[in-house]
Formats: structure tokens, sequence, C-alpha cells
């Protein structure tokens, strides 16, 4: 029988060794669930906060699977399904996945829930945007201030999201004011924090780092503009060895239970669910 060393050498491989969905290598961040038949998804902020574990691991158990999550925002997940490099993507960019689905290389645009972006800053708010009508006269407040503005600048869905506040605002920011952070939506927060800036967070991510960051606060809320619904999409049928546990993982997000585990995610912690589960009736699977 194989010695300790041996086995803990073993499972330090098991650890590096990449997913591979049958054309090309990926890395995964988590494993969820010990099934033999892997797929994998790509996803930002849902994985960070810890939300897709807690799906990934329902679904394992009910499919006999493994879900590989790879860390990636809305820009770079759509590259790798494009790619055929992963099997599934969580994202936020309607425009792009709508583009997606047209051009035939992702399916099953699929709503799981939606939350809402906050724009925060200091609590001193040195370009007076509380109170203001809208997201894009807060935006126009901040630009003619040059008060620090943070930005992922990554394409993700939040930068997105950023981006078509500016437009509605008529404003192209560039400048010493307009910091860009290239990276996920914590980290951001923290550099928004520590730089003393504005910032527009997805309101999950906002109530799990709250409590570390005492020098914001949210200022600005409420903009129709400002809903941040997250669809997933999937591999059209065959594209990749795994896109038939792909299809059935949308299948079971968009089920009572899925919607269940999503609406209850965040209640043990903060007393309330940090993703909303409600579907519209025009809402559709494509």
């Amino acid at each position: 029988m194989p010695g300790r060393p041996f086995l803990i050498h073993l499972l330090i491989l098991a650890l590096v060794i990449p997913w591979s969905n049958g054309s090309a290598q990926q890395t995964c961040n988590e494993v969820y669930g010990s099934g033999e038949r892997s797929f994998s998804v790509a996803t930002g902020s849902p994985g960070e906060l810890g939300l897709l574990k807690i799906l990934g691991e329902a679904f394992a158990r009910e499919a006999g699977a493994s879900l590989c999550w790879i860390k990636a925002g809305s820009g770079a997940s759509f590259q790798l399904l494009r790619q055929k490099k992963v099997d599934v993507i969580l994202v936020h960019a309607p425009e792009a996945e709508e583009q997606a689905i047209r051009e035939g290389w992702a399916a099953r645009r699929t709503l799981v829930g939606y939350n809402e972006f906050f724009l925060v800053g200091p609590p001193e708010d040195p370009a007076k945007i509380t109170g203001a009508a809208s997201a894009a006269e807060t935006f126009r407040r901040i630009a003619s201030r040059k008060a620090f503005f943070f930005s992922r600048g990554d394409n993700s869905g939040t930068h997105q999201k950023e981006m078509a506040v500016w437009r509605q605002a008529g404003i192209q920011p560039e400048g010493d004011w307009y910091r860009i952070t290239r990276t996920f939506m914590s980290a951001s927060l923290k550099k928004a924090h520590e730089g003393q800036g504005y910032f527009l967070t997805d309101s999950s991510t906002w109530v799990m780092e709250k409590d570390r960051l005492p020098r914001l606060k949210v200022l600005f809320q409420g903009d129709p503009l400002l809903i941040n619904a997250y669809h997933g999409l999937c591999q059209p049928n065959g594209a990749t060895p795994a896109s038939d546990l792909g299809a059935r993982f949308l299948v079971f997000l968009a089920s009572e239970r899925g919607q269940g585990l999503i609406g209850e995610f965040g209640q043990d912690r903060f007393g309330q669910g940090i993703y909303k589960n409600a579907r519209p009736k025009s809402e559709k699977v494509h």
C-alpha cells in the first residue's frame, strides 16, 4: 500500500492538473462535485461570491457530474465560449448575449437572476452626486469636478454597463481622474476605497464587502438603467463533449430548485438574499 508521502504527492498533482474539454485546456479556479463527467462554467461575481459553489454542488449531486469554475469577467467568458473552451457562461452583458445567439455560437440564453448596480464613493461626496436625477447625471457631476472614478476597464459586464452610462451622459471619460483597475469587482472596490474615488459596483458584491470598506458608501441607486440581469448561455448541441451537461445545468438554474437556491443565497449571513430570482413573464429561453 502506498505510503503517506506518495499519496500527498498524488494529491498535489491532482490539484494542479488542468481541466480539458477536449479542445483546449483551462485551469479550474475551483471544482465542485466529484462525478465522472465534467463540464466547465466561466463567470465572475457568482463564482467570487460563492453562489456558483452552492449551485454547482447541488447540480453535481443530481447529475453525477463535476463542475469546473473558470474565473472570467463577461468579456473573457464570451471569448472562451466562442472558442469552445468552456461549456457554459454566466454573464451580464445583454447586447453581447443577443449577438452571440444571433451568430449561432451560443444557445439557450436563460435568465438565472439579477441584482442592481450601486454608485459608491467617499461619504463626503466631493462630486455632490447624492440626489441626482439619473445615473447619467451623477457621471456628469463626477467628470465636471474631475473627482476620482475607478473603472474596471476590462470589457466585463460591469465595464460595459459603466460605458453605457457614460454614453448616455455624452462623455468620453479620460484624464488622471479616471483610473482603470483591470481587475475583478472586489479588488476594484478595494482600490476605490484606498483611492477615495467613485465606483460602479453590483449590489451583491457590495453587501458582502461593505463592512471592510468604511470609507465608501452607496451614494446613488435606483435608476432602471442600473438593473443587472444575469443570463446563462451554453454551447450549441454537440459543439463540445460536455455540451449536453451544460444545457442541463441551465435547465437546473431555471428550475424551482435552482431558483430557490439563488433566492436564498446570502440569507444566512445577511438576513436577505443578495440575488433576486423573480422571472419576468416576458423572459424566454432562446
